[in-house]
């Protein structure tokens, strides 16, 4: 079900791109134009087949978690400088 949402939502973002191709600006139509073949791409391609594919291939890979990082150092103010900021 949700996967059946995610393409009728890209077809709605598809679809509101095409209809730059109504008015008169050319430089608008273009990027409407590639705007709406981007999205269709992405829907059809890269998700469905790449994204796929990939996780089929990592396998155990994709739940991988690192640990945690060690936390930053902390600097020392120096003094004269946190003197003057309360003044």
């Amino acid at each position: 079900m949700a996967w059946t949402v995610g393409v009728i939502a890209v077809g709605f973002i598809g679809f509101g791109f095409t209809t730059s191709l109504l008015g008169p600006d050319v430089a608008v139509k273009q990027g409407g134009l590639g705007m709406a073949v981007a999205v269709l791409i992405d829907a059809t391609i890269v998700r469905m087949v790449l994204v796929p594919a990939v996780i089929e291939l990592c396998g155990k890979a994709n739940w991988w978690m690192p640990g945690r990082r060690a936390p930053k150092p902390t600097l020392p103010v120096p003094t004269r400088l946190a003197d003057e900021a309360s003044v």
